[in-house]
């Protein structure tokens, strides 16, 4: 049974900085590929970013795009998401997800991840 757990949620000023954790357990973490996906209050869950098994290939969406970056840490069976100059619509509650089908590229479809942790909540205020 793989277990993802994310932290590092918050309350954070418009322009300030945040980095989320998901930590994995239970499976082959260095074998998935893992994204980031987010939800805003009465809104669709959007993917945000996602890194290859490998990490050596990365995705990022449009709007975080040079403010965003994903990591991970194999060892520790970790992936991070470092959040930067963050904004009021980068409010909503973050999702890391796994998928393992390991293939070279990650996905940005939320049907492509099998695995999905709890979420964490951030809140930038302006």
């Amino acid at each position: 049974q793989v277990q993802l757990v994310e932290s590092g949620g918050g309350l954070v000023q418009a322009g300030g900085s945040l980095r989320l954790s998901c930590a994995a357990s239970g499976g082959t973490f260095r074998t998935y590929n893992m994204g980031w996906f987010r939800q805003a209050p009465g809104k669709e869950r959007e993917f945000v970013a996602a890194i290859s098994w490998s990490g050596g290939s990365t995705y990022y969406a449009e709007s975080v795009k040079g403010r965003f970056t994903v990591s991970r840490d194999n060892g520790k069976n970790t992936v991070y998401l470092q959040m930067n100059s963050l904004k009021s619509e980068d409010t909503a509650v973050y999702y890391c997800a796994g998928d393992k089908t390991g293939l070279s590229r990650p996905t940005n479809l939320r049907e492509d991840y099998d695995y999905w942790g709890q979420g964490a909540k951030v809140t930038v205020s302006s």
